[in-house]
């Protein structure tokens, strides 16, 4: 293996991980009664089988509220530990205040810092970066970032092309600093093309809408995605930066103890796994059991690969997403 980069100020430590699942579950059958489909159609396009969906009471606080909890428990923290929350969310309680206020707030962590990443399906990761930074820069010790979603409050269950795709979720990570200057984030890109805003978008009234919007479902308020052309982007565009991140850190795909992608469709994760020769096991897929959880999908994945003991310290694992705007973002990191 290469060197790596020499890091500057302290190190990064992930100290723990957390998630929260609404009880709710809807499986492929469920939805076979809404719309015309059925589970071999949604499991071979997508590789989903069920999602959890939240119901009255839960919301995208309660859950970020949920997850936090449990990834500083995790920890072994107090949630007067933390200096700053960082929640990624495209569903937000309300465009003011910040949902991530509200967290520090019912957790018991004020006067921490908070502030909303709207970045869709690449939120987490971009926060993950953001926080990296804050803490290696040394004017903030501990950092938790969260990635909390209720997209069925935005899904059109009569639009078969997306409502087989979302579930409800939220999972958190707590970064802390260390003195082992070598651990955390090693290289990143965080990327956008606003051009292609058309492809996946939720308007809230027709002067929202794309000039050409002949794929528009009728629906305001709902998610709206042109499944094809958002499915090639992704492809395309993964394989690029995780290409282009590796290079930055000198290091191959043989190197990685783990790939940690956002959970958009299985298809695209076996592509992309194919490209990069990646051996069974190491690029992580739970899509299946949680469907497109948009900022939530990665540290679900994080949650599940750290609660099997498959993790230890000095892994190099290497986190990547696509999502809406489009906004595209990757962080490898040493454990």
């Amino acid at each position: 293996m290469n060197a790596l980069p020499a890091a500057a100020g302290v190190g990064v430590r992930l100290a723990g991980v957390g998630t929260a699942l609404p009880e709710r579950t809807l499986t492929n059958d469920d939805l076979a009664a809404l719309v015309d489909t059925n589970d071999q159609w949604i499991t071979k396009r997508t590789g989903i089988k069920t999602r959890h969906i939240a119901e009255d009471g839960t919301t995208t606080c309660s859950l970020a509220v949920d997850a936090l909890r449990a990834a500083l428990n995790e920890a072994g923290m107090q949630p007067g530990d933390l200096d700053m929350v960082l929640l990624a969310t495209m569903t937000a309680e309300m465009s003011c205040p910040s949902t991530a206020a509200r967290v520090v707030h019912e957790v018991g962590a004020t006067p921490a810092g908070a502030m909303d990443i709207t970045a869709a399906c690449s939120g987490f990761v971009y926060g993950l970066n953001h926080a990296e930074t804050l803490v290696r820069s040394g004017h903030y010790k501990t950092v938790a970032v969260i990635g909390a979603e209720t997209l069925s409050r935005i899904t059109n269950y009569e639009d078969r092309g997306t409502c087989i795709l979302f579930g409800d979720a939220a999972g958190a990570a707590i970064l802390t600093a260390d003195e082992d200057t070598s651990r955390g984030c090693l290289a990143q890109t965080m990327r956008s093309d606003g051009s292609l805003w058309g492809e996946l978008y939720v308007p809230r009234t027709a002067d929202d809408l794309p000039e050409k919007h002949d794929g528009f479902t009728g629906r305001f308020n709902t998610l709206q995605m042109n499944g094809q052309e958002v499915f090639k982007f992704a492809v395309t565009t993964t394989q690029a930066i995780i290409d282009e991140t590796l290079e930055k850190a000198g290091i191959t795909p043989a190197d990685l103890a783990a790939v940690i992608p956002h959970q958009s469709n299985r298809r695209i994760l076996e592509l992309v796994k194919k490209r990069m020769d990646l051996p069974e096991g190491k690029m992580v897929i739970n899509i299946d059991k949680y469907g497109n959880t948009s900022a939530a999908s990665v540290p679900l994945c994080l949650n599940d690969k750290v609660a099997a003991g498959e993790l230890k310290e000095g892994d190099l694992v290497l986190f990547v997403a696509i999502g809406g705007g489009m906004c595209w973002t990757t962080s490898l990191w040493k454990l």
